[in-house]
Parts: structure tokens; sequence; C-alpha cells
């Protein structure tokens, strides 16, 4: 069991909201304290942390509030836990790709443009039923956009590390990171759900991309995962259709980038899924209970995945 009262400090962009948040939950023998030096406990958004982190001498633990923790871990060392946020985001993200993947089939632009022109314009369309959905990476957020997409008639594969179907997979087939090329060739979408590593760095470029056929590509995990030069030249030549972006290398996307001009991107300022204080406080509540009670924390980054 840790001490008699725990001493939490908030780095957030949200920090009132948080405050109030945790004062409601009435956590037993939790502080929320204002000075960084007697805080053991930083419950903190990573880009607001990591420039701060020399100023919490007696840190023991930090709760993201993000499910990417890659600002932290760059300068991470053994002497806190950091834990992330997983499990509230899967629903975003399937409304974010479903949401997409219909408008793309039935042409809904094309509908809104001809109504602004008083025009009757029926169009042929397909339905999602039939498609094949690849995620890279099978964790909670592709998880439960596997369940959504197999709802709406989509198979669903899914790659990781190991190859081997998470406990109680929701895929249709579970395929090794080293099989990448060859799966990449039999999806119509690609959904990449990858946290940033070494490994995933541009793991998809102009080589891997080459194997796709008229492939649509969605970027809800992390910038890096994509080679922006090779998904122009996929793009150029068809192997990718469309290309629906979240996220970047560069945040805020340049405007000089050519790629808010591009007719087959549809870029998004990292919106597709939000860290909502009320879920992410249930999420700090359950791992301050094990905190106080001596147990393993939930959602605990491993320092040799990188995530």
């Amino acid at each position: 069991m840790k001490k008699s009262t725990n001493k939490v400090y908030l780095l957030t962009e949200h920090n009132e909201k948080y405050q109030s948040l945790l004062e409601d939950k009435q956590l037993t023998d939790l502080e929320i304290v204002t000075t960084p030096c007697d805080a053991s406990i930083l419950l903190a958004s990573p880009p607001l942390a990591v420039k701060r982190l020399d100023e919490f001498p007696e840190l023991e633990w930090i709760q993201s509030v993000y499910a990417g923790v890659d600002a932290i871990f760059k300068a991470k060392t053994d002497d806190f836990i950091l834990t992330n946020v997983k499990g509230i985001f899967g629903q975003q993200i399937s409304e974010y790709v479903i949401g997409y993947l219909v408008q793309h089939f039935r042409h809904l632009p094309h509908y809104h443009e001809a109504q602004s022109l008083s025009s009757w314009q029926p169009k042929s369309y397909r339905t999602l039923d039939g498609l094949t959905m690849l995620t890279l990476g099978t964790g909670s957020i592709a998880s439960h956009l596997a369940k959504v997409a197999q709802a709406f008639g989509i198979k669903v594969v899914g790659i990781n590390r190991s190859g081997i179907p998470t406990i109680n997979s929701s895929f249709d087939a579970t395929y090794h990171i080293q099989e990448l090329d060859s799966v990449l060739s039999k999806a119509d979408i690609i959904v990449n759900t990858l946290p940033s590593t070494p490994q995933t760095h541009h793991i998809l470029d102009e080589t891997s991309l080459s194997h796709c056929s008229s492939t649509l590509l969605f970027n809800v995990g992390r910038g890096n995962a994509i080679c922006e030069k090779g998904l122009l030249s996929a793009l150029e030549n068809q192997s990718i259709e469309h290309a629906f972006l979240d996220v970047f290398e560069q945040e805020p996307l340049d405007k000089s980038n050519p790629m808010w001009q591009h007719p087959s991107i549809t870029i998004t300022p990292h919106i597709a899924a939000l860290s909502f204080p009320d879920k992410v406080i249930d999420v700090f509540a359950e791992n301050y209970q094990r905190w106080r009670d001596g147990f393993s924390l939930i959602n605990q980054v491993d320092l040799t995945k990188g995530y």
C-alpha cells in the first residue's frame, strides 16, 4: 500500500475539467496539488509533461491522458511508471472509419454538390459487404473496429508482431508483420492503428504500398507510420485510391505541404478519437485504486516495445 496521502498534479489542456471530475470521484487519500515538487503522481498530456519532467523530483507514476506516449517515452527513465489510456477510443475510431467508407462508396459528396445545383444525378454504387479490411495492429482500437466493420459485412484481418490472435480475437484472420506485403495485396481497405516505435517508422512506404491495388488507406495511429513521399507516389500510380489521414509526422501539417491540395487525400486535424476527460478519469480512478492498494497498474507501457 502506498503512503497515506498521495499527491497528484494535473498537467493537461483541460485542468479545470479534470480537477472537477477528480473531486467528484472523491478518491480515498488523494490530494490534488499545485506544486510540482510535492507530486508523486502526474496526470498529464505527454507533450506538456515532457517539457517539465525535471520539476517533479518525487514523481513515481505518470498517467497519460492519451493513448500515445512517445513524447514521454523518448525522455523516459526508470524513475517512474508510465501508463496510458486504452479501451476508450475504439468507438470513435470506428465512427470515423465507417463514416468515411459510407461517404466514399455511396458518393455522398456527389449528392451534396448535385443538390446545390438542383440537379438529379443518380450514381451507381457498391455496398461495404464483401470488402476486406486490413488493420495494422490488433489492439483494443482495431478489435473494436473489426467488430463494427464485420456488422457491415466486411472481412477483417489484422497484422501484429506475433501473428498470434489476441485473446477474444475479433479478426477473421491474424498475420505476422513479416507477411505485410502479401496481405496488403488482398486488402480493399487498410487502417493503421500502430503506435510509434522504431519498427513502425515508415512501415507504409513506396515499396510496401506498391503491393496495393486501388486500396483505401486510413491512418488513425501515428503519422510516422506513413512515408509521405511514398504515399504520393502510390496515389499517382493508383495503388492507393484515396487516403484518409488524421495524423502526421509534423502537426499541425505545414500549409505548404502538397497533401492539402491533393484530390485523393482527405485531411482531418488529429480528431478521429479525442481523450474525453470523463473517460480518462474512469481509467485513472481504476489505476489509482490499484496504486493505492499495491497492485499492478493497467495499461502500463512496456519499455522494451515502446507502447
